[in-house]
């Protein structure tokens, strides 16, 4: 089976700074081997957890490093009020048939 590489990250916002942090938190520009990414809201609108898919782990600690993310990361902080994150390897769970 295939394996991934994904880093996670989830943040708990401020109220009522979901548009703000919307608009900061795109990336300028297209990070070198990130494959996929997809963003997850709660209900509410106060938590957003990002999963992105990556080549290999050094190159997400690369763009982690960059200084495009560090900007981006300045921009989205008056927003954010708590964040977790963390890099996870796994693959994708084969479903039994019925």
């Amino acid at each position: 089976m295939e394996e991934h590489f994904v880093w996670v990250t989830t943040r708990r916002l401020r109220a009522d700074t979901l548009e703000e942090f919307e608009r900061a938190w795109q990336p300028p520009s297209h990070p070198r081997g990130m494959s996929r990414a997809f963003a997850y809201w709660s209900e509410d609108g106060q938590e957003i957890t990002g999963v992105s898919f990556w080549d290999s782990k050094e190159a997400c600690d690369s763009w982690r490093a960059s200084e495009p993310e560090a900007q981006r990361r300045a921009s989205m902080a008056p927003y954010v009020a708590e964040e977790r994150e963390a890099f996870y390897r796994g693959r994708e769970l084969a479903i039994p048939q019925r």
